[in-house]
């Protein structure tokens, strides 16, 4: 009689250890996420997303203020500049540093709107082209421009510049200040935000606003 063959895959099962559960799983360390992995999720997200963000919500990454049943989303959006602009009672012609900035929705807006001088701020290179072919797009001013630097609306400009906004309190060592460090969803990005306000802090004019 013949001797029925053993597979060879039932002595690897045999020997193969058995399954955690759930709760041996969730009381496992976990490696903890250091502050330039995190950094580094963040760019690489909106690296990915920003187009995508753009053919949903539009210029402008961010909620909106509604106020009444037929608002639509654009609309609501800029109640929300134009709500923030009334609360901090920002002068015209201002000078801003907008953290955070996207793809540059509100800088532009400040800036055609409001004949603010706004420097604009991400993580992402992406979201720096983005912005800056936009701004270009809807400029008067059709001379080409060296990157980075502004670009005329109306009365005001926008510019934008890819950086960690944690170290913006090192990078503008140049210039004598903003009249207004803006930032509108975007602090839930900052690890450190002790040091965010310190760094607005230093970069802030005399009576600036933030």
């Amino acid at each position: 009689m013949t001797t029925p063959r053993k597979h060879d895959n039932e002595g690897a099962e045999a020997s193969a250890p058995a399954s955690k559960s759930w709760a041996e799983l969730l009381a496992s360390p976990v490696e903890p996420t250091t502050i330039e992995t995190l950094k580094a999720r963040i760019r690489h997200h909106y690296e990915l997303a920003s187009e995508y963000y753009y053919s949903l919500w539009g210029e402008h990454i961010h909620h909106g203020y509604f106020l009444t049943p037929t608002d639509t989303k654009e609309v609501a959006q800029i109640h929300l500049i134009e709500l923030l602009l009334q609360r901090s009672r920002l002068e015209k012609g201002s000078t801003v540093l907008d953290v955070g900035c996207g793809i540059g929705g509100t800088s532009r807006y400040l800036a055609s709107k409001h004949d603010c001088h706004v420097t604009g701020i991400t993580i992402s290179g992406k979201q720096v082209e983005m912005a800056t072919k936009l701004t270009r797009d809807v400029s008067s001013h059709t001379d080409e421009t060296v990157p980075g630097e502004p670009i005329k609306l109306g009365n005001g400009s926008a510019r934008f510049v890819e950086l960690d906004a944690e170290t913006m309190g090192e990078f503008f060592t140049d210039q004598s200040g903003f009249d207004c460090v803006w930032i509108t969803e975007a602090m839930s990005h900052l690890p450190d935000k002790a040091l965010f306000f310190r760094n607005a802090s230093k970069l802030l004019r005399e009576g600036g606003k933030l």
